[in-house]
């Protein structure tokens, strides 16, 4: 067996020692006390020593050679080895010497306590020497190896080292026992007041009841079932767009033969005779000028030699383009009657056949435009709306622009080049509010079932309505709303909750289960600790699951 050798200090008081004795690991604790034993005087102290080490299961046994600490031992049965290596014994207490005198003590006369116990030395001592524990120490002190060296003469005692508290530590596990503390406070509060809900969910046989009417959707329009409209929401995308323009036309351009023009009054009257701008002159061979001067022939006189007739002389132009106009001088005829004209050199007419666009042109451009994949524009508009709306495709339409040909209508487009058309293309895409279908619906069906008050609409359809026969109108499109509802019999949900609250599941069940038309009834808890519904309404759900005919 081990033993524990434990170093009394001066300063050590009786209940460090006693602490000391407790706190050790082995069985046998060996108690080296200083050279002033200080504390271990006391035979009280002692015996409160042993009684600590017995209620511990300990045995002590001191180190000393000190006489009158072995007394003491011995009066308190610890028993005493000189050193770590030595048996220990409990030491025998001297017998009181007892003279031969008349004042002989009666042993029963004797005080009790202390002295009793020395005078009953061979008792003690025989009790003590024969006790188990003390054989037990004989047994370990005889099996053992010494652990430490005892002090020599004279040398003193190395003090153990005193335990310093680890205040770090101990903050740390307050801290740690306080955190868990307001945790769990803080889980029994959620446990019990916050966590606890029930869901009811009631299985109901419902019949259909379908729905199709036509509607008018316009952007500018209020949702109303009585006035059968929609409001509508329209998305744009403006988009210029260019293409080619292939040009077919052709035509003859050039510049207009010019020269001047005599004319020569040829009728006797004393009238003057006006010839205006835009008199036209022909040839013979049909070439045809026109006056860009206007001037006035004065009335015919006589003179020395007869008749005299006014004549001038004015600017003229070719009616056409061409070097066919380019004539030498000659006579023509006048439009103006009662003259004569005789023309000069005409020149400066020339002429060459130019490309141009025609309207056939611009309008095949156009319609290459219309056939432009619109695919991605449609994703970008139906895009724009989120999963509130229900897009109508059938209202995708594209708006076109005026277009703008470069070169422009009847213009030369240069030889191996094309012209151009832009235009700017409107992409527009319609869609309806689900909220504004599903009142429409909730309106529709609540007229459908009016007069009977044990029904009720479950699903007004408006999950999966449909929209046929879309068709533009001069406000927006006109459709064929249709649905279908589920109306079973009607249940409130602030009644069921109300019986359901502080109920067990087999009370809420049969409570619900005897309304009409309900086939089943089940009941959720949460957390799994749960097994009554709340008594707060607001946390009890009430879902139904339609048994459809």
């Amino acid at each position: 067996m081990n033993k524990d050798v434990i170093y009394i200090d001066v300063e050590d008081d009786i209940t460090a020692i006693i602490g000391k004795v407790k706190d050790s690991k082995e069985k046998i604790v060996a108690l080296v006390p200083p050279k002033r034993i200080g504390i271990l005087q006391s035979a009280v102290n002692l015996r409160l020593l042993q009684r600590a080490a017995s209620q511990h299961d300990k045995h002590l046994v001191l180190i000393s050679n000190n006489s009158a600490l072995t007394a003491l031992a011995a009066a308190a049965k610890v028993p005493v080895a000189k050193n770590l290596q030595s048996k220990p014994e409990l030491a025998e207490i001297s017998a009181l010497s007892v003279d031969d005198d008349d004042d002989i003590i009666d042993g029963s006369q004797l005080p009790v306590g202390e002295l009793a116990r020395i005078a009953d030395k061979s008792a003690l001592g025989a009790a003590a020497l024969s006790s188990p524990e003390l054989e037990a120490i004989k047994e370990n002190a005889a099996e053992e190896r010494p652990r430490a060296t005892p002090p020599l003469a004279g040398q003193a005692l190395k003090k153990p080292k005193a335990k310093v508290p680890n205040f770090n530590k101990f903050r740390k596990r307050m801290i740690f026992a306080i955190g868990g503390g307001v945790l769990l406070i803080g889980f029994l509060v959620w446990a019990i007041f916050f966590a606890p809900s029930a869901t009811v969910i009631i299985t109901a046989r419902t019949t259909d009841s379908s729905a199709n009417a036509k509607v008018s959707l316009a952007d500018a329009a209020a949702t109303s079932m009585s006035a059968g409209t929609l409001k509508t929401t329209t998305q744009q995308i403006p988009k210029s767009s260019t293409v080619d323009v292939t040009p077919t036309g052709s035509k003859q351009v050039g510049t207009k033969a010019t020269g001047s023009m005599t004319v020569t009054r040829t009728s006797i009257s004393s009238t003057p005779i006006s010839v205006p701008v835009g008199t036209t002159f022909t040839s013979n061979d049909n070439h045809v000028f026109a006056s860009t001067q206007a001037a006035t022939l004065g009335g015919t006189t006589i003179g020395p030699n007869g008749v005299v007739q006014d004549s001038a002389t004015i600017s003229v132009q070719a009616s056409d383009v061409g070097e066919d106009y380019n004539l030498s001088a000659r006579s023509y005829q006048s439009s103006v009657s009662g003259i004569s004209a005789q023309g000069s050199d005409m020149a400066g007419g020339t002429s060459k056949t130019i490309t141009v666009v025609t309207n056939d042109d611009v309008q095949k451009a156009v319609a290459q435009l219309a056939q432009q994949n619109t695919d991605d524009i449609k994703k970008q508009l139906a895009a724009k709306f989120n999963d509130t709306f229900i897009v109508l495709d059938q209202t995708f339409k594209t708006d076109t622009g005026k277009p703008q040909v470069t070169p422009g209508v009847d213009q030369e487009v240069p030889a191996g080049s094309k012209a151009s058309l832009t235009t700017t293309v409107t992409y527009s895409l319609t869609a309806v509010a689900k909220a504004d279908v599903s009142h429409y619906l909730d309106d529709y069906f609540s007229q459908q079932i009016q007069g009977l008050g044990d029904r009720r609409v479950y699903d007004n359809g408006a999950s999966k309505v449909t929209f046929t026969n879309v068709a533009a109108s001069t406000t927006g499109y006109t459709v064929n709303l249709v649905a279908t509802a589920k109306i079973g019999p009607k249940i409130d949900d602030q009644n069921v909750k109300d019986s359901a609250k502080g109920k067990r599941f087999g009370d809420i069940q049969s409570s619900i289960e005897s309304i009409q038309g309900v086939d089943n009834v089940d009941v959720k808890f949460w957390p799994f600790w749960v097994s009554t519904a709340p008594n707060d309404t607001k946390k009890i759900n009430v879902q139904f699951n339609l048994n459809e005919s």
